[in-house]
């Protein structure tokens, strides 16, 4: 579906979990920052090389379980509301759920990313949340899929410039207003710009091809399936790529073992810092780590190159990039009614922290590359 289609059909596309409010300063408490974390040396295999962090957590109390956790258990439902940048979630357990940003969903009507953090609290009713379509084309059910819902999110997105593409429609809302209340009880999400949210669904669906062609290239194979050839989700499923990532993750997975106190990860590619995701408590940076790792080791694969260099970045070089990344320009916004986001969008970098009203600390810091 063409981007012109999508504003056609979907317009006035919505932008945010339920909407975007500016705050002030003094919303977020002063938490550790880049100088308080410690670095292990790095730890490298082929042309990734992954350095974990360590820090004081943010978060104290029971820790969320994962979007994918809580979809597998049956705990949560995510809906298919016909709207390419806008889905549905609900919380039906007792359980906080934390979806992260990248997070991939699979079915639908097209499978989607997610592009906002969002706490779901316990029955929490139906929740809309900011998405992008990583499967251009299809909108109808795939094979015995449901269309009206997701059932899996077992893969996050493998790509630094989509990474990049579905943060900007977030970094350039600078004003917001105080959300529509519906009728339900529920909020209206606040209208965004189409152009935007346009824009950057068009970078998406470049970056879903480009990557299937670099991973084409370097698996020796296509990795677009059958049954949709523009599915990014289905080609993280392709078995020569799994098996391209197997000796990847068995080199590296165990770091997060030999560094049990570790809150998060900042991992290189080519000898170029990509990207870092910290988390407010080690537990739940624990259960993200196997989408994280693979993520990353895909992103390897299809980045590499002949020759590439062999030396890796020291880390003062990581400790520049993180601090350069929360020196760019801020803005401070509620997205929803359970999380507060705060954005910095520096020249070569971009930072996001999201944390929970109600738990005082930071639940999650991106750090990615432009």
């Amino acid at each position: 579906m063409a981007v012109s289609g999508i504003l056609r059909r979907w317009a006035p596309l919505a932008f945010a979990a339920t909407a975007l409010a500016v705050f002030s300063p003094s919303a977020f408490a002063v938490d550790p920052g880049v100088a308080d974390y410690r670095f292990s040396q790095p730890y490298t295999h082929g042309n990734l090389t992954i350095y974990m962090v360590h820090g004081k957590p943010g978060l104290t109390g029971k820790t969320p379980i994962t979007l994918q956790e809580a979809l597998q258990q049956g705990l949560v439902r995510v809906i298919e509301t016909e709207n390419v940048n806008l889905l549905e979630v609900e919380n039906l357990s007792g359980e906080a759920v934390f979806i992260q940003s990248g997070d991939i969903v699979k079915g639908g009507k097209q499978d989607r990313v997610l592009s906002v953090d969002l706490i779901l609290p316990p029955h929490s009713g139906k929740v809309s949340i900011a998405s992008f379509c990583v499967e251009q084309g299809r909108w109808s059910p795939r094979d015995k899929e449901d269309a009206k819902t997701f059932s899996r999110s077992a893969d996050r997105l493998p790509s630094r410039d989509i990474k990049v593409a579905t943060n900007a429609p977030l970094m350039a809302s600078r004003d917001s207003a105080p959300p529509t209340p519906r009728g339900d009880g529920r909020r209206m999400p606040q209208q965004r710009g189409d152009a935007t949210v346009g824009s950057a669904q068009g970078k998406v669906w470049r970056g879903v091809a480009e990557t299937q062609e670099k991973l084409r290239r370097n698996v020796g194979t296509t990795v677009a399936a059958p049954q949709s050839a523009s599915s990014l989700q289905l080609s993280m499923e392709n078995e020569k790529l799994k098996q391209a990532t197997e000796t990847y993750v068995a080199a590296l997975k165990d770091a997060i073992d030999k560094e049990s106190d570790a809150i998060g990860f900042v991992f290189a590619i080519n000898g170029q810092i990509n990207s870092a995701d910290v988390y407010g408590a080690p537990a739940l940076f624990r259960k993200m780590w196997p989408k994280l790792l693979q993520a990353s080791v895909v992103e390897a694969i299809a980045e590499r190159k002949e020759g590439t260099p062999s030396d890796v970045p020291t880390i003062d070089a990581v400790r520049r990039f993180m601090t350069d990344a929360e020196s760019g320009k801020r803005a401070d916004r509620q997205v929803g009614d359970g999380v507060t986001i705060q954005t910095r969008d520096a020249d070569k970098a971009q930072f996001l922290e999201s944390r929970a009203k109600t738990g005082g600390g930071y639940v999650h810091r991106s750090y990615v590359a432009k």
